[in-house]
């Protein structure tokens, strides 16, 4: 969302993509970074940058957003996140940002599933994804496979299901 605005952005400001020299390009590392993560001297040149000119504040808001959402996920009180994720589901749809607007109309879409993760202990299906993913392409690579022994014995072999 960031990196839309930030093009965006650029665009309208300067009629041309991000060139070296550019105010918002060269911050576009730092504004994918979390704001622990970032140095007092990238602070100050992400303000220099957002300060060049008034439309770049847009950059700024939807940087914080990011960051809000970050907050949320990085929190260790269940109860903290919760309350940070419902405010972000509540307000993210109200921007007048286009894109922030757009995320937060995919999350309110979302809700149940997004706050699920923090109501769950954080659980996701994350790994059954990931042993899914790894079944698929071998499924693909297995090609003309008759008999289903085999293959269920050769999905194993490539999940890691298989022990010695």
């Amino acid at each position: 969302m960031v990196d839309e605005v930030r093009r965006r952005v650029q665009q309208d400001t300067t009629g041309h993509r991000g060139r070296k020299g550019d105010p918002l390009f060269g911050i576009q590392t730092m504004l994918r970074a979390g704001a622990e993560n970032l140095t007092d001297r990238q602070l100050q040149r992400l303000q220099e940058a957002i300060n060049a000119d008034e439309r770049h504040e847009e950059v700024y808001i939807a940087w914080r957003c990011a960051q809000d959402l970050r907050a949320a996920y990085k929190q260790p009180n269940p109860k903290k996140a919760l309350a940070a994720a419902t405010k972000i589901v509540e307000v993210f749809h109200t921007c007048p940002i286009p894109e922030v607007a757009r995320l937060g109309r995919t999350l309110r879409k979302w809700k149940d599933a997004f706050l699920a993760y923090f109501t769950t202990a954080r659980a996701s299906n994350g790994g059954t994804e990931a042993v899914n993913g790894i079944i698929e392409l071998h499924r693909r690579l297995a090609r003309g496979y008759r008999n289903f022994e085999n293959y269920r014995l050769r999905m194993l072999l490539a999940a890691g299901g298989l022990t010695q």
